[in-house]
């Protein structure tokens, strides 16, 4: 599968497929909210199919200095395992290489742990020589 990397912001009818096809269904329900997140956030990069489709999505929070939050990475079920996750998160981490914490919060879903860790990522609680704690509140 061949595609392309770059930065850009999709339309609301794009962001809600693709939003939809991974059942992020909780950023569906309000499609306003969803492109404005979209809108506010520091980067999102784009893969698209040489057709122009949208095959994945990567978007950050970030100071673009001291921390940056992978916030979202979605790639279409037809394109997993194609090479396109990794190769948007490719594009972050190189963009980023100068930030001293990248940090992402994920489900538990088997295979995410393996992927980021081949991205150089480790588990809050794994991280040596000090351990961490890591806390969440959602609503």
């Amino acid at each position: 599968m061949t595609f392309t990397i770059r930065d850009e912001r999709p339309g609301t009818a794009e962001l809600v497929a693709l939003y939809d096809a991974v059942g992020w269904t909780a950023y569906t329900r309000d499609p306003e909210a969803l492109r404005a997140a979209v809108a506010g956030s520091h980067t999102v990069v784009t893969a698209r199919d040489d057709d122009g489709q949208l095959l994945g999505l990567l978007r950050t929070i970030s100071d673009g200095q001291t921390i940056v939050y992978v916030q979202d990475v979605l790639v279409v079920p037809s394109a997993h395992r194609s090479g396109v996750g990794g190769a948007l998160l490719d594009a972050v981490l190189h963009r980023y290489s100068h930030v001293r914490q990248n940090v992402l919060l994920t489900d538990a879903e088997p295979g995410q742990r393996a992927f980021y860790e081949s991205r150089g990522f480790v588990e809050v609680h794994d991280v040596e020589p000090q351990p961490l704690r890591s806390f969440v509140l959602l609503r």
